[in-house]
């Protein structure tokens, strides 16, 4: 089968062509460097013809509320048209675990702005919450530095390496639409400032993470329910000790 991969040269993207190619399917690794351009809709028809599955785990490059909301609902409306004009049998969009509970931060109102249009398109769907990557850790600690240390809500997270991220892509795309979401998560929940000191004890970064349960992730107050999936989520089974392993071998 065709496969087109929106946003196919990033961290998931490059990971799941080379799943998808290992299974033998053709795959374009569409984004802008690759002369597709969901936004201005450049090369978009010419990548989705004879396609039968489109994956689309691009993201924005700006995380402001108006930038992001325009960037999921511009690339959206103008996908989704072109998926139903290409005849396109399964839409697969990666968003967030947690979505529809982080209201309060605009990339998240963007993101389920990008799910509905998904929802009420004619192209059948499959949606996939991913909770957070361990590639991630090092921008959340960016994200909460004050001072010489970092400030972070001590709540729940279950987040997920990236190769498990793509596998799990891999075998959903391949499968019938679900008309639905699925949520995929790694293998252990753990607290936000237990990884994120685990983390930085791994880089050599000596500050030392504060729990502070008021202190916003991204701009929403976290409890412990909000970033972890519910019962039944697909998980992954790279732990983070064995990743952080990985990222030492390849450093």
């Amino acid at each position: 089968m065709k496969v087109v991969i929106i946003g196919g040269t990033g961290l998931i993207g490059s990971k799941l062509a080379v799943a998808l190619r290992s299974r033998g399917h053709t795959v374009v690794a569409a984004a802008p460097n690759t002369g597709v351009n969901t936004i201005t809709g450049e090369g978009l028809a010419e990548a989705l013809a004879g396609a039968q599955i489109v994956v689309d785990v691009a993201n924005s490059p700006s995380f402001e509320d108006k930038p992001v909301l325009e960037f999921f609902q511009t690339s959206g409306t103008n996908l989704l048209a072109a998926e139903e004009a290409a005849g396109v049998e399964h839409h697969v969009a990666l968003s967030v675990v947690g979505t529809e509970r982080l209201q309060a931060s605009g990339y998240f109102r963007a993101k389920l702005v990008q799910e509905k249009l998904i929802k009420a398109s004619p192209v059948p769907y499959t949606i996939v919450h991913s909770t957070q990557f361990f590639e991630f850790m090092g921008s959340i600690a960016k994200s909460a530095e004050k001072g010489e240390a970092i400030h972070l809500s001590p709540a729940l997270m279950q987040p997920i390496a990236s190769d498990d991220v793509a596998a799990a892509l891999a075998d959903i795309a391949l499968s019938a639409p679900l008309g639905g979401t699925i949520e995929i998560a790694g293998p252990k929940r753990v607290r936000m400032t237990v990884l994120v000191q685990r983390y930085l004890q791994h880089i050599g970064d000596p500050r030392p993470v504060v729990a502070d349960p008021k202190e916003p992730y991204f701009g929403v107050e976290l409890n412990d329910e909000s970033l972890v999936p519910a019962e039944g989520a697909r998980t992954g089974t790279i732990r983070f000790e064995t990743w952080l392993a990985q990222q030492r071998k390849l450093q």
